[in-house]
């Protein structure tokens, strides 16, 4: 097994110390940043989404698996940096007003930083005025809002209205999610896309960045 095959495999086990190891293996046997980032460790997490899509992995696995991929995106960023790459797509995230629920969210993100995009979290009971500043402050190319609770699920339409009253609509595309969302709320709020669960939704954000490319 080749070094960025070990690598995909330490990723989809969660194995930090094994990641790390093997980026070093792989940077001295001449492996590009961007090769070892793209053919090893957005790969395995690719990989585990599939996995997870199926119902043969679970939360705990997925949230393993995302720590060893972040800890080595931390290691690569100054060569990646230094030989000038960018990221794929930039996303802004966050759960609506009035709603404290992040797991969701969080797999959303990882999976999110999975696929190559550059994530901003906005974290939870996040004001419509805060998702809209953040169109301008971040300029994402996907904004994603979360929403767990029936109660707030309305919040997802009010960010929508804020955004489109002040004219930002066309800045990012808005794909909306949680438990009680589904396909149709999503088309009555004005949404641009409904995901039903964590790998579907960095598909479809992934697939929006390549149509918009």
């Amino acid at each position: 097994m080749s070094t960025i095959d070990e690598l995909s495999t330490a990723v989809q086990k969660g194995k930090v110390k094994d990641v790390l190891a093997l980026l070093e293996t792989g940077l001295a046997e001449g492996s590009s940043a961007q090769q070892l980032l793209d053919e090893g460790l957005l790969k395995g997490m690719s990989l585990l989404g599939v996995r997870f899509k199926n119902n043969e992995v679970f939360v705990p696995e997925v949230l393993v698996a995302a720590r060893a991929l972040n800890k080595g995106s931390e290691f690569l960023k100054p060569y990646l940096i230094a030989s000038g790459v960018e990221p794929k797509g930039r996303a802004v995230i966050g759960t609506v007003k009035g709603d404290l629920h992040d797991i969701g969210k969080n797999l959303v993100k990882m999976m999110l930083e999975g696929t190559g995009f550059e994530v901003t979290d906005l974290g939870v009971d996040v004001p419509d005025e805060q998702f809209l500043s953040a169109l301008d402050e971040y300029q994402p190319d996907i904004l994603l809002l979360s929403a767990l609770l029936t109660t707030t699920m309305g919040q997802l339409k009010s960010v929508i209205d804020t955004i489109d009253a002040a004219g930002g609509r066309g800045k990012a595309k808005i794909l909306v999610g949680g438990a009680p969302v589904t396909a149709d709320f999503a088309t009555q709020i004005g949404a641009d896309g409904y995901a039903p669960d964590a790998a579907s939704a960095a598909e479809l954000a992934f697939s929006m960045l390549e149509l918009a490319a």
